[in-house]
C-alpha cells in the first residue's frame, strides 16, 4: 500500500523543546540476604552506610521543534527514553533541567483518558470523553464515530477487563483521537489491531496533520514509521542522535543495529558518534508571544 499523503509542513512552531534532560533516582539494593535490623534503621535515615541512590540518564540534553502539519516517528532502542519524552512532552514528567513550551496542551494516548476496567468500554468512552473536557452534547455527537474507530462493535458493552490489550489499547486511541487534538502523542498503540484499524489510525493521525496539527508516534515498527510519519527522530540511550526524513533515519538507523547485532559495536558507536555531530544547533531562545511552560 502507498503512503499517504502528507500534509505539507508550515515551520510554525507547536512544540520546543529546549536542552532537557531526565534523571531517574533509585536506591541500590545491596545483593544477597537482606538484614532486617540494618534495613529498619536505614529506613528511619539513621546511622552510616545508608544504600546509595542509582542515577540513570534518561534523557540527556535534547533539543528539537516540531512545527504544524508535522508527523514525527520517533524511534529507539528498549530504554532508549522514547515514552520518558513523551510524557515529557505531556507535562507528566517535569525534567531536571531544560524546558518544554506547547501551543496547547498535548493528548497523550491513553493517559489522558483515566478509564476504569470494571466499566464497559461504552461507559469508559463517555467517563474518558469527558476527563479530557468535553460536554455531553459533544460525547453525543462522537460516540458513533469513537466506537467505529475502535473496531469493538458489540464488544464495547463489555466490562473493560475482558478485554485484550490489543483492543484496549484501541479504545483509548479511539477516545483520545476524538478530541481534534492539535498535538497528539502516540505510544506503540499502532502495532496492536488488524489491519483494518491500523488503517483508521493512520487516517485520523492524517487527518490531525491536515488541521494543522502536530502528532508524535513512538514505534519499533520502522515501516509504520516511514508509511505515516513525514520526519522522525532517533533516541538512542538518552541521547538526541538524529532529525530527518524517515527513510534517511530508517536507514542509518538499520545500519546502527545491524552492527550492533553483528558483534561490531565499536563501530556502531562511530556511527552514532558522527550522526550527533552533525545535528544542527538549535535555536529555541525565541518564542512566540503568548507561549508557556507546556506544565
Amino acid at each position: 500500500m502507498d503512503a499517504p499523503e502528507m500534509s505539507p509542513v508550515l515551520h510554525q512552531p507547536t512544540v520546543v523543546v529546549d536542552d532537557i534532560s531526565v534523571v531517574y533516582r533509585t536506591k541500590n539494593q545491596p545483593a544477597g540476604r537482606t538484614n532486617t535490623r540494618k534495613t529498619l534503621w536505614q529506613a528511619l535515615g539513621r546511622g552510616a552506610g545508608a544504600d546509595s541512590a542509582v542515577r540513570t540518564t534518561a534523557l540527556r540534553n535534547v533539543s528539537f521543534v516540531a512545527n504544524k502539519g508535522d508527523s514525527i516517528g520517533v524511534i529507539g532502542r528498549n530504554g532508549s527514553g522514547k515514552s520518558t519524552l513523551m510524557k515529557v512532552l505531556a507535562g507528566l514528567i517535569i525534567p531536571d533541567t531544560g524546558r518544554v513550551y506547547a501551543s496547547s496542551n498535548p493528548i497523550l494516548l491513553g493517559v489522558n483518558a483515566a478509564l476504569i476496567s470494571s466499566m464497559s468500554g461504552a461507559q469508559n468512552v463517555r467517563l474518558g470523553c469527558l476527563a479530557m473536557g468535553m460536554s455531553h452534547s459533544e460525547i453525543d455527537a462522537k460516540y458513533d464515530a469513537i466506537v467505529d474507530m475502535s473496531g469493538l462493535e458489540h464488544e464495547i458493552y463489555h466490562p473493560m477487563n475482558s478485554y485484550s490489550s490489543g483492543m484496549g489499547a484501541r479504545l483509548r486511541f479511539a477516545i483520545a483521537a476524538a478530541v481534534d487534538p492539535e498535538i497528539l502523542l502516540v505510544d506503540e498503540a499502532l502495532n496492536t489491531g488488524d489491519a483494518q484499524f491500523k488503517e483508521r489510525s493512520k487516517m485520523r493521525m492524517q487527518q490531525v496533520t491536515q488541521q494543522a496539527g502536530t502528532v508524535f508516534i513512538v514505534s519499533h515498527s520502522l515501516s509504520t514509521i516511514t508509511s505515516t510519519c513525514n520526519r522522525a527522530i532517533w533516541i538512542d540511550k538518552g541521547d538526541f542522535v538524529m532529525d530527518g526524513t524517515p527513510d534517511d533515519v530508517a536507514k542509518e538507523y538499520r545500519n546502527f543495529i545491524w552492527r550492533i547485532n553483528e558483534g561490531n559495536a565499536d563501530y556502531g558507536r562511530q556511527i552514532r558518534a558522527e550522526l550527533m555531530a552533525s545535528l544542527p544547533e538549535i535555536r529555541t531562545t525565541l518564542l512566540p508571544n503568548g507561549w508557556k511552560r507546556a506544565r
